[in-house]
């Protein structure tokens, strides 16, 4: 499909979608599945053969249905909401958009967000998302295959924050930590803890403890909220745009709207001190 014109209708779009998401997440408390939705159409990209990732593929039917997409027809069908009132926006770019806004509505950090993915039709076969009940090695190979790195892996699993397992969906139940729609550091600082009861850990959140690679920054982020909050940013970022080399028309946009605003203020200050060099030259006539 066509690479959409980020021009400025585009990213009135964006905005008003934007604002759209945020009411609407906030009104559903449906942040941790619009988060899911956005990490599972963009946790298919493989970086050797350049397929899969946040394209918006998720909507076919033929990989919604995948068992790992379990019950996310559920946020499909609240985006389709939004796509109706924002139609020029493609639905790869307002899935990541619902997942930037789901962690900025819930506490989490701001995430920069960069429109102009194009959708696709094709699918990716099943089986290139991270299987729950595997460990160390599954994790690495999974998050390796889309160019993403072992902090982006311990980052990315703080995610875990918001929402809970459901057993007709994974075969897990039960949330991860006490606030399971606030997003905060609270998932490596449950992790350390060990076994809590009502609180779940799955198979790959325990292994981030078996590797020292993966422990170092679990402990990081247990101490220190603001290193996650950035380093989330960034791997989250990283993740929305697997595949994804922003269209020149973006940026443009963006940057030639700043240069305006820009000009305008530059012009207006020269204006301001034409008008006070004027004051000032009348008063020192009447002193003389």
């Amino acid at each position: 499909m066509a690479i959409p014109v980020v021009d400025s209708e585009y990213l009135k779009q964006i905005d008003k979608a934007r604002r759209d998401l945020r009411a609407f997440i906030s009104r559903k408390n449906c942040a941790p599945i619009m988060l899911r939705l956005a990490w599972h159409d963009a946790g298919t990209y493989d970086a050797h053969t350049k397929t899969g990732g946040p394209n918006g593929s998720i909507r076919n039917e033929e990989e919604f249905t995948h068992g790992s997409n379990s019950g996310l027809k559920i946020a499909i069908d609240f985006c389709e909401e939004i796509k109706s009132k924002h139609p020029k926006i493609t639905y790869a770019d307002l899935y990541q958009l619902a997942g930037v806004v789901a962690v900025e509505v819930t506490g989490g950090p701001t995430i920069n967000f960069v429109p102009g993915r194009k959708d696709s039709k094709v699918s990716p076969k099943e089986g290139r998302l991270p299987d729950a009940s595997k460990g160390v090695p599954h994790l690495r190979d999974i998050f390796y295959r889309m160019g993403l790195s072992d902090k982006d892996i311990v980052a990315l699993s703080g995610g875990h924050t918001l929402g809970r397992a459901h057993p007709e969906r994974s075969g897990f139940d039960g949330p991860w930590t006490n606030d399971p729609l606030k997003f905060d550091n609270s998932f490596f600082v449950e992790l350390l803890k060990g076994e809590s009861e009502g609180l779940l850990k799955l198979p790959t959140d325990k292994a981030l403890l078996d590797d020292p690679q993966f422990r170092h920054y679990v402990e990081l982020y247990a101490k220190d909220e603001d290193a996650f909050f950035r380093d989330y940013a960034v791997s989250h970022k990283k993740l929305s745009e697997l595949g994804f080399s922003p269209s020149s028309s973006g940026p443009r946009a963006v940057v030639k709207d700043s240069a305006i605003l820009a000009q305008s203020a530059f012009g207006v200050a020269v204006a301001a001190a034409v008008v006070v060099l004027t004051y000032l030259y009348e008063v020192r006539k009447k002193v003389k």
